[in-house]
């Protein structure tokens, strides 16, 4: 089949399988692997559609189906493994525990021993640096840190990154990347993500709230700089990374920095925003990481600041009417819980064969 990437492939150029390639991330991965000459096959339940991925349904193979039933000819003719597929972030992951351990957990471990099976040498997983929330709030925390996740979400991932790297070896390179709270646009949007959350209550409410005093630190990292580190877990030397965990974030940032940074941006835009104070919630999530390693090893480094992301989010909202931000399908719960209703069959807590 000609595609407009065609002419820039070699004979037979690596064919990547991209789990969850519909998705918030994939949504902006798939089409840098295409710039490279890559071969793409997306494995995706499309619980938002094909419209993230509508572009490039022309130049890529779509497989309609679910990371916890992954088959052998899922994984014909596949070079590597983008893992991406599943539940993400914590009130997600505490809406649908069982779901989420299915889907971020299980279907990881059942994932490597397909890929074994089927002679696929790497893999990248993307995982989440929320491992390492409640360690000591003093510390910056590298990947030798002794973490102990403690919410669903983490536990999950933590338990996806074990066994990937109980089956590295001769035969089997995955990476490993603790993805930082993901921030940016993707044509999957979210706003249910701090950084995005912000932009969005600065243009809808006027106003942003910064639980007690937003003094919580997070490490953050937007959505093209993840796709970015994906690339070059796939592209580097095998024995330089196999098994090997990476941090990966642009820096790490308090809360309310984040909220400032939204208004002051916000406000250039036209819409006036005040900073609140309010409340702690139940749930506070407050670590720093560090990303030496990956700049390091990997030789990656996070290009887009907060402030970039904030205003090309900006730009593109005002390009386009200002988007309906109360639509459910910009916040996971809310879109889940919709198909719960009307599909559910295509709820992600629905069984599987």
């Amino acid at each position: 089949m000609s595609t407009p990437h065609a002419a820039r492939r070699t004979p037979r150029a690596a064919q990547v399988l991209v789990t969850g390639g519909a998705g918030y991330v994939g949504a902006v991965l798939v089409p840098m692997l295409l710039e490279r000459g890559y071969r793409v096959r997306v494995l995706d339940r499309l619980y938002w559609g094909k419209g993230p991925i509508a572009p490039l349904l022309e130049e890529v193979e779509l497989v309609h189906a679910d990371v916890r039933e992954i088959t052998p000819a899922m994984l014909d003719g596949v070079d590597a493994v983008v893992h991406l597929a599943g539940l993400s972030n914590d009130p997600t992951a505490e809406w649908a525990p069982d779901a989420n351990w299915q889907m971020n957990a299980v279907a990881t471990e059942r994932l490597a021993d397909a890929c074994l099976a089927a002679g696929v040498r790497r893999l990248t997983y993307g995982s989440s640096c929320s491992i390492y929330d409640g360690l000591s709030d003093g510390c910056v925390h590298d990947e030798r840190a002794d973490v102990r996740p403690r919410g669903a979400y983490s536990t999950s991932k933590f338990y996806g990154e074990e066994k990937l790297q109980e089956r590295a070896g001769r035969d089997f390179c995955p990476v490993i990347l603790r993805q930082g709270t993901v921030y940016g646009f993707s044509s999957r949007m979210r706003y249910d993500l701090v950084v995005n959350t912000f932009l969005k209550d600065a243009l809808t409410k006027g106003r942003l709230l910064m639980h007690g005093g937003g003094w919580m630190w997070r490490p953050l990292v937007d959505v093209t700089d993840v796709a970015r580190a994906h690339i070059a877990a796939l592209e580097a030397p095998e024995g330089a990374v196999a098994g090997e965990v990476f941090n990966i974030l642009n820096d790490n940032y308090q809360i309310r920095q984040l909220a400032m940074l939204v208004a002051g941006s916000a406000q250039l835009f036209g819409h006036p925003v005040a900073l609140e104070e309010a409340p702690l919630p139940a749930f506070v999530r407050n670590y720093r990481c560090s990303s030496r390693k990956a700049e390091d090893v990997l030789g990656f480094r996070a290009e887009v600041a907060p402030l970039q992301s904030i205003a090309e989010m900006l730009e593109r909202v005002r390009r386009d009417g200002y988007a309906d931000f109360s639509h459910p399908r910009f916040y996971n719960i809310d879109w889940m819980t919709l198909l719960a209703e009307v599909q559910p069959n295509l709820a992600p807590f629905a069984s599987v064969t």
